[in-house]
């Protein structure tokens, strides 16, 4: 589940760049909504790790 978050976040973030850059004009809403979902999924994904731990 981390590695997904970690995935979608650099895919939000690739995003990010082209929509704050105004290179992709329209999809710069997109890409910040893009990247504030995905930030918060890493968190509650890096959250949920810490607090699961590993088995024994």
């Amino acid at each position: 589940m981390l590695r997904w978050a970690l995935t979608f976040l650099v895919v939000a973030l690739v995003a990010a760049l082209l929509g704050f850059t105004s290179i992709a004009g329209g999809a710069m809403e997109i890409a910040k909504l893009l990247f504030y979902v995905f930030v918060v999924l890493f968190l509650v994904s890096l959250v949920m790790h810490l607090v699961r731990g590993r088995a024994p």
